[in-house]
């Protein structure tokens, strides 16, 4: 998502933020409504089409949206749908994926309410990890041709009693409605959100040996200097990486093992 609808974005989430942040573990309902909002969106290319359609007045579309839900919805739903179908989207998927952010947004908040926010991140990020050797289990957790309940059974078969609430609901969600990722992925994405709303950036970091609370306390500090942020280190051992580090933070990568230096004089001989 860039330009006009990034904008969009951004200006609703600071809009609509005050509606979940005040509405505690109620909001929980709100993000299952605005999922809901999404599924229906999902279903209707007309009901899309006239969401996002630039040329029609925004008072129009937040009587179309209050037509639809009338008393069915939290009037706080409400509110968000009518400040997100207000912007301009410079495509019909981005609306799209702007309530199903704003969805994933109002759950976590609901996270944040009880302080179980920073569990409900480390524990995406564990179950993310834990299916890089289970290839039969992501392949039906991504399979949009699989149904859904067994989809859900699968994964709640995995975690059920063993994960927060707000995780497992964020779990199945993934599964569910994958929105043109796999499974992993796209559960990954809402560890993403998790941390960002815990104003902090993850590091990924592989290394071949546990580190040392010190070198683990200095590490995030040279990181948080870096990139001006509170950083929050995923540590990853892996003995296939021979020495050294790597460092993953969003799309940059340092990478200072002997296995990518290897690669590296591997690549220059071979060119």
């Amino acid at each position: 998502m860039r330009g006009t609808s990034q904008a969009s974005l951004t200006a609703t989430r600071e809009q609509v933020e005050r509606h979940i942040a005040d509405a505690g573990a109620d909001a929980v309902l709100i993000g299952e409504q605005l999922y809901s909002f999404v599924d229906a969106l999902d279903a209707s290319g007309a009901l899309r089409r006239a969401l996002a359609d630039p040329s029609r007045l925004p008072a129009d579309k937040a009587t179309l949206v209050r037509d639809l839900l009338g008393d069915q919805a939290d009037e706080r739903t409400v509110a968000i749908l009518v400040a997100t179908v207000s912007q301009r989207w410079s495509a019909e998927k981005d609306l799209v994926e702007a309530i199903d952010i704003l969805a994933t947004d109002a759950i976590l908040a609901a996270a944040e309410s009880r302080g179980t926010l920073e569990t409900v991140e480390g524990e995406i990020f564990a179950i993310t990890r834990s299916m890089s050797g289970q290839r039969e289990v992501r392949r039906i957790l991504s399979d949009v041709t699989v149904s859904t309940q067994r989809r859900i059974g699968l994964l709640d078969s995995i975690l059920a009693g063993r994960v927060d609430p707000v995780t497992q609901r964020l779990a199945q969600r993934a599964a569910v409605s994958p929105r043109g990722d796999v499974f992993v992925t796209r559960l990954a994405r809402i560890g993403d959100r998790a941390a960002e709303r815990r104003q902090r950036t993850i590091a990924t970091v592989t290394v071949s040996a546990p580190l040392s609370a010190a070198h683990m306390e200095r590490l995030e500090r040279v990181l948080t200097t870096s990139y001006g942020k509170p950083m929050h280190l995923n540590i990853t051992v892996d003995p296939d990486v021979v020495g050294g580090i790597r460092i993953q933070v969003g799309a940059d990568v340092i990478d200072s093992t002997v296995l990518a230096r290897l690669t590296q004089v591997q690549r220059r001989l071979a060119g």
